[in-house]
């Protein structure tokens, strides 16, 4: 007989057969945790998958592929929920969720770190800074670590160590047959290179290993604030400031309007305000001396750049970046903040609407850009500057508007867009934008690889990559 939830039909008998060897959760449609269990980061993607499969180890994650193609039910991969356009959930499929498989194990004389795909970044973070020690992974603590890392992996200290992938020594890999394998530089150096900024694309990574990294546990690190009608200037002057910036140093240009957190003066609260965020990966004395500059420059409304620990850095977006908020982005890169491109942010940034919107313009270069492009499928180390043009609301009232706004500054921007954008923050744009993301022959080349490990396309609910031709 066959069984009903959500919309989706399927076999009873293969529904039985997976309950019975599955050592996890598997969540339907009418238990009492399945809405909490559906929803995602994103809180404008309301989806209904048939099943909820929470897997506890890698055997969990085969029996769920193989239910999976057995009931020919659309799958979805989850680790921390974060994709923006709702990759990670699907309706009247099957969600293959990742997030009890969240063990972190740093051994601090190897200077290395195992982590389950379902681990978050302040998982991460907490684990390996015990020690002083580091992987370079994003700026929202409860980031998955799988889907950042598979599309590359910026954040705080890339310039200093590079991308998350960067650090990547092996990982243990299901292909779509169910086959588990090891990739490597030293085995399938094929799918080591694919899964290195390709995405999910050739199968469900369950466990990473990384190189680490000495930092910490105190930086120089946080936010500088002007007021927004000084950002003109203020830009001009940061973007001569950082041509001679180290490698230690990383910013994240931020506009929006001033939040009511307790750090931030009540009179602030709701004004327009840039921010340069910044955070030295050496010593705070040494970070001191090169920030100085920037944070004497004209008038700034509040300066809350000091040492302070590597952990508490990271957490500091994580109120801005919440939980079911409604989130829409459009994102490009750009070569440097020419005196069009700053003009153009600015007189768009005034018109934000939202007091939630807040959207970060990334330093890039260093490390990053001295890693060869042939290295991974990961592209664009040569870039200046990437947008994340994020809009933001409590909910779907003034949504329809800011979503308009994001897609208007990324217009306005199209002249001084480079011919790359990074996968982790495309929308559901099609095709073309992800052959952006790799260019013509890295696409073709990852096309081949998609061919080899998934040549029925199981993986297709991501930034899709369709196999090759025969």
């Amino acid at each position: 007989m066959d069984a009903t939830t959500a919309g989706a039909v399927f076999d009873r008998a293969a529904l039985d057969e997976l309950d019975s060897s599955f050592a996890g959760a598997l969540v339907r449609a009418g238990d009492p945790s399945y809405d909490e269990k559906r929803a995602i980061w994103n809180g404008s993607i309301d989806r209904r998958p048939a099943l909820i499969a929470r897997c506890a180890s890698t055997d969990d994650v085969i029996a769920a592929l193989r239910f999976a193609e057995r009931t020919d039910l659309p799958l979805a991969v989850r680790s921390g929920g974060h994709s923006f356009p709702g990759q990670s959930v699907c309706d009247d499929g099957i969600v293959i969720d990742l997030r009890p498989m969240n063990r972190v194990r740093a051994d601090p004389e190897a200077r290395t770190a195992t982590a389950g795909a379902g681990a978050l970044l302040g998982e991460l973070d907490e684990a390996t800074q015990e020690f002083g020690l580091v992987v370079p992974a994003g700026i929202v603590t409860h980031t998955g670590l799988a889907g950042l890392t598979l599309g590359g992996g910026i954040g705080w200290v890339m310039r200093k160590h590079g991308l998350t992938i960067d650090q990547l020594l092996s990982a243990e890999v299901v292909t779509a047959s169910g086959e588990v394998v090891r990739a490597s530089r030293d085995e399938n150096a094929d799918l080591f290179w694919g899964i290195r900024g390709g995405g999910g694309n050739f199968g469900i990574v369950t466990e990473f290993e990384f190189r680490l990294n000495a930092l910490g546990p105190q930086v120089l690190a946080g936010p500088i604030f002007w007021r927004m009608t000084d950002s003109p200037e203020v830009l001009r002057f940061y973007r001569d400031w950082i041509a001679e910036a180290p490698d230690d140093l990383m910013t994240i240009v931020i506009h929006r309007k001033a939040p009511p957190l307790p750090f931030v003066p009540a009179e602030l609260h709701g004004k327009p305000v840039v921010a340069v965020v910044c955070c030295y990966a050496g010593p705070p004395e040494e970070g001191e001396r090169v920030v100085k500059p920037m944070r004497e420059f004209g008038r700034p409304v509040l300066d809350l750049c000091e040492p302070k620990p590597y952990l508490q850095h990271q957490s500091m977006f994580d109120p801005s970046f919440p939980h079911g908020r409604w989130y829409y982005m459009r994102s490009c890169d750009v070569a440097q903040l020419s005196d069009d491109v700053i003009d153009t942010t600015v007189e768009h940034s005034l018109r934000i609407a939202s007091p939630l919107t807040a959207f970060p313009i990334w330093q890039m270069g260093g490390a990053v850009a001295r890693v060869d492009e042939d290295d991974s499928a990961f592209n664009g180390r040569g870039v200046g500057h990437t947008f994340n043009i994020t809009a933001s609301t409590a909910s779907a009232e003034g949504f329809d508007a800011e979503r308009e706004w994001a897609r208007g500054l990324w217009s306005a921007l199209e002249p001084h867009h480079m011919n790359t954008v990074y996968v982790n923050f495309l929308m559901d744009e099609g095709e073309e934008r992800v052959r952006d993301a790799y260019g013509d022959e890295r696409y073709d080349r990852l096309r081949r690889l998609k061919r080899k490990y998934d040549p029925e396309n199981r993986f297709r609910l991501n930034q899709n990559i369709p196999p090759a031709e025969d």
